[in-house]
C-alpha cells in the first residue's frame, strides 16, 4: 500500500495509520533521536511504566513484547516481535510497534519496528556516549559489520567528530563493504582490519556490536587503550557473550540502560560474577547518568562503559518521534479500519 501524502500540521490522527520502514528512514535524524532519548532518560522512571520484556515460547514459536509508557510523551505502546520455527519458510522476524494516543485512549498507529529498533539502539548508545566520552575527535574501533554496527557509527558521528574508524568482523567482504560505505557517506577514513585487536588498538571509543559464532568473548580488557570508552550491545540474554570478564573488571564505571536486567540477565555480567569480578558498586542506570546524579563518578572515571539490552521505552520514544514527523510530512498511510472501542 503506497503512502498517502496527507498534510496534518496539528499531528491529529482521525483514524489509525501505518508508518512504513521507508517513511521512518525518510524522516529520522540522528540528532533528533539522540536528543529525544536524552530527554526521556532525564525524567525519573516509574518501574510499572517501563516493565521488563516478556517472551512467550511454545510449539516452536516465540513472541516478545516490550511495553512502555515513556515519561512526558503523548503516545504509549509496545513493540511485538514474532518468529516461528519449523514452518514452510525459513524463519524470519517482523516487528510492529502499536501506539496508543493518551488524548483519546485509542490505537493511533502501527509502525514497522525493524528500522526503529536499529535507530533506537544506536541513538541510546550515542546518548550515553555523549555524556561519557571525553570531548574531541574520536578514534573509533568497531567490532561487527551488521546493521547495528553500521547504525552505531552513524549515531556516534552525530555526537563526536570521527577522526578515523577501524572495523573488524570475521567476514572480510562484509567489513570491507561497510568500511567503503561509511567512508563515502561520512567522509571519514574507515579501514577494514584483519583482527579485533587491531580494530581496538589506540581507539578512544570501542564499539562491541557482534557476538561471536560460538558465544565466546570478542573484546578483552588488555586491548583497551588508557582512557577508552566502551559501548557493548551484543549480550542481552544469559546465553549470549560479547565482552570478556577482563573488560568488566577494567572499566571503572558501567552505565546500563536497564540496570537489573543488564547485571542479572546478560551472559557477560553473569560470567563476570562467576569469575569473582566485583561490579555492582560501579554500575549505575542511564537515568542516573542523564539526571546528573553521578556526575562526580562520571568525572572521575578513567574507562567508562555503556552496556545495553534495549527496552520498550526506547522503542516507543523513537517511534513517537518518527510518527509525528511522518504525519507532518504526509508520509503516513491512513488505514481504512476502525477498532471497536469499549467504554
Amino acid at each position: 500500500m503506497a503512502a498517502t501524502r496527507v498534510h496534518s500540521p496539528s499531528n491529529a490522527i482521525a483514524s489509525p495509520c501505518f508508518v512504513s520502514a521507508e517513511a521512518a528512514r525518510a524522516v529520522f535524524k540522528w540528532e533528533d533521536g539522540i536528543r529525544r532519548l536524552q530527554a526521556v532518560y532525564d525524567h525519573p522512571f516509574e518501574a510499572a511504566a517501563t516493565p521488563p520484556r516478556t517472551v512467550a515460547r511454545g510449539q516452536g514459536a516465540q513472541l516478545r513484547c516490550l511495553p512502555a509508557i515513556p515519561p512526558g510523551s503523548r503516545y504509549f505502546g509496545a513493540k511485538l516481535m514474532g518468529v516461528a520455527f519449523g514452518g514452510t519458510q525459513k524463519p524470519s522476524m517482523e516487528y510492529v510497534i502499536v501506539m496508543f494516543d493518551r488524548q483519546t485512549s485509542r490505537i493511533g498507529a502501527l509502525i514497522d519496528g525493524n528500522l526503529v529498533t536499529a535507530y533506537r539502539t544506536a541513538a541510546t548508545s550515542a546518548a550515553a556516549l555523549d555524556r561519557l566520552a571525553k570531548p574531541g575527535p574520536a578514534r573509533l574501533g568497531v567490532l561487527g559489520s551488521g546493521l547495528e554496527a553500521s547504525m552505531h557509527v552513524r549515531a556516534f558521528a552525530a555526537v563526536r567528530p570521527l577522526e578515523r574508524v577501524r572495523i573488524f568482523s570475521p567476514t572480510a567482504a562484509r567489513r570491507e563493504a561497510l568500511a567503503n560505505e561509511l567512508s563515502t557517506e561520512l567522509s571519514v577514513p574507515c579501514t577494514a582490519v584483519a583482527s579485533a585487536k587491531s580494530a581496538t588498538a589506540d581507539a578512544n571509543i570501542v564499539l562491541a556490536a557482534a557476538r561471536s559464532r560460538g558465544e565466546l568473548p570478542i573484546l578483552f580488557g588488555d586491548w583497551l587503550a588508557p582512557g577508552a570508552t566502551v559501548v557493548s550491545i551484543g549480550s542481552t540474554v544469559p546465553e549470549q557473550r560479547e565482552i570478556d570478564v577482563s573488560v568488566v573488571d577494567r572499566c571503572d564505571l558501567i552505565i546500563c540502560d536497564a540496570l537489573e536486567e543488564v547485571l542479572n540477565e546478560t551472559g557477560d555480567m553473569l560470567a563476570a560474577a562467576q569469575a569473582g569480578v566485583s561490579f555492582r558498586d560501579k554500575s549505575f542506570s542511564l537515568n542516573a547518568l542523564m539526571r546528573g546524579e553521578i556526575d562526580d563518578r562520571r568525572a572521575a572515571a578513567t574507562m567508562p562503559m555503556f552496556k545495553s539490552v534495549g527496552g520498550g521505552v526506547q522503542d516507543v520514544a523513537v517511534a513517537e518521534l518518527i510518527l509525528l514527523k511522518a504525519i507532518d510530512a504526509g508520509l503516513h498511510t491512513p488505514l481504512p479500519i476502525e477498532f471497536l472501542t469499549k467504554s
